[in-house]
């Protein structure tokens, strides 16, 4: 089994036959679609905010994971009785016959105690100056995985994180798209935020759609 941290985009391109795409609907909507921050949530990110600021050139990726990454995943809230935002979790799959695991940083997934279906694949990475591996990959490759596990009934989501830069990623079939890097030490977390409240809603409703194909 090839781990998630051994590829490269260049050889998923070319093992899978990938396109790269320049814009995508599917990343386009989640970018632009609309949802909600309340005075106190701005409050709240303007805090982990300022400390993200003072300390984000030194943290390793453990440190960067615990301090931010975390506190703004967990305060998006993606933990409910359906699905939950999992971290370190062992899962693989075979997309063309390749085997592929590994532990991504996080995902969302289906399920309460243990993932199920992820949708939502998330690798974090420590700042660019001492850049180890290929984060979008890692990411990427995960996401191929899990795509083959959803049998292709939904996009799937993902995100890499480089420091202070956060970049969203979907892939639809066997075409992928890449946005351009929102900075979380400036106004963006803002729009980072809303788009984990827009994914949230976006799983809810793969989730539900899910449970009625289930049952009919």
């Amino acid at each position: 089994m090839r781990s998630f941290k051994e590829w490269t985009l260049a050889e998923l391109d070319k093992t899978f036959k990938l396109e790269v795409l320049d814009s995508s609907p599917v990343l386009e909507h989640w970018i632009t679609a609309q949802a909600d921050i309340s005075d106190l949530e701005r409050q709240v990110l303007r805090s982990f905010q300022k400390i993200l600021h003072s300390h984000v050139y030194d943290w390793n990726e453990t440190e960067l994971a615990y301090n931010f990454i975390g506190p703004v995943m967990a305060f998006a809230n993606f933990n409910t009785k359906q699905f939950n935002f999992f971290a370190e979790r062992a899962f693989s799959g075979k997309v063309d016959e390749i085997e592929m695991g590994g532990r991504p940083d996080g995902m969302i997934a289906s399920g309460f105690r243990e993932p199920e279906q992820p949708y939502f694949c998330f690798q974090e990475y420590k700042k660019e100056k001492y850049p180890e591996g290929d984060p979008a990959a890692q990411a990427l490759a995960a996401m191929l995985v899990a795509h083959e596990l959803n049998q292709h009934r939904f996009p799937v989501y993902g995100c890499y994180v480089k420091g202070e830069v956060w970049h969203f990623m979907t892939l639809q079939e066997r075409a992928y798209c890449i946005s351009d890097g929102y900075i979380a030490t400036r106004d963006d977390l803002f729009d980072i935020f809303r788009m984990l409240k827009v994914l949230k809603q976006l799983i809810t409703d793969f989730v539900e759609s899910n449970s009625q194909g289930d049952s009919l």
